[in-house]
């Protein structure tokens, strides 16, 4: 596996005449026993990638449903390091990437060179860092740069031009472009801006520009895939899951193979 890995996932959906999309999963949510189950159930009806959310008290850029499956998962003794221990359990049967949604604190807890070296022999294919700007991390991409962890970054609406041109250059796996103002959640509407801001991107990037935040029918994930390589959906898949629908996914995940590339 190599940094290349996550990118290349989702370069093959668009060769396959579809387009990418990575489930969010928030482990410990019901269970860490549940953790496999639902993994290996994302990649079985089809999903690129899974984000793989790590349960934080601090949580700043998660709406109330990914909140409250946080501090379920915290309830539950979830971890970075049971999080970690319980996929060495089962990471040989997982064929799609995994990429970890972590807050920086229990990076620096854990120890950023254990937490590379971890992740590194999990095949853990990259990690986002909402709370990291891009200005200070060094840090982890100095402790990340001897492994295959793709550091996958965010470019929010606000973004100028300018510093979403310093972000792209640095960025590996996919460019996570978030579609709305806020925390996440589901939303009715998208923002109106969507297209030029996207279009600046994608003139930007040599990487696969990924939608999320805000995203949660199969008729907005068709939508969305009109601008952009792939979506990411959070709040409607952890929801879902609790309320065992398991229906909703799958339509979710199928929609986007309903978006053939002209």
């Amino acid at each position: 596996m190599t940094k290349k890995n996550l990118e290349q996932a989702i370069v093959n959906c668009l060769r396959n005449g579809h387009k990418a999309f990575i489930p969010y999963i928030m482990a410990g949510d019901g269970g860490l026993d549940q953790l496999k189950d639902r993994i290996l159930f994302l990649q079985a009806a089809g999903a690129t990638a899974i984000e793989l959310g790590i349960p934080f008290s601090d949580p700043v850029a998660d709406g109330p449903t990914i909140q409250q499956a946080g501090e379920r998962a915290l309830q539950n003794g979830a971890t970075l390091s049971n999080i970690l221990a319980k996929l060495e359990e089962f990471y040989e049967e997982v064929d799609v990437p995994l990429v970890l949604m972590t807050y920086f604190n229990p990076l620096l807890s854990y120890g950023l060179s254990n937490f590379a070296e971890d992740c590194e022999r999990l095949g853990i294919a990259g990690i986002i860092v909402p709370d990291l700007p891009y200005e200070e991390s060094e840090v982890l991409r100095d402790a990340l740069k001897e492994t295959d962890l793709a550091i996958v970054p965010l470019i929010s609406l606000t973004s100028p031009k300018e510093r979403i041109a310093k972000i792209v250059r640095a960025g590996e796996g996919f460019i996570y472009a978030i579609t709305v103002n806020g925390i996440t959640g589901a939303r009715e509407g998208m923002n109106k801006d969507l297209d030029e801001y996207l279009h600046t991107i994608k003139e930007l990037s040599n990487l696969p520009v990924m939608v999320g935040f805000g995203i949660s029918t199969p008729e907005q994930v068709e939508k969305m895939n009109g601008m952009a390589d792939g979506v990411i959906v959070g709040s409607a898949i952890v929801e879902a899951f609790r309320e065992q629908d398991l229906e909703l996914i799958s339509s979710l995940i199928n929609a986007s193979k309903n978006k053939v590339i002209s």
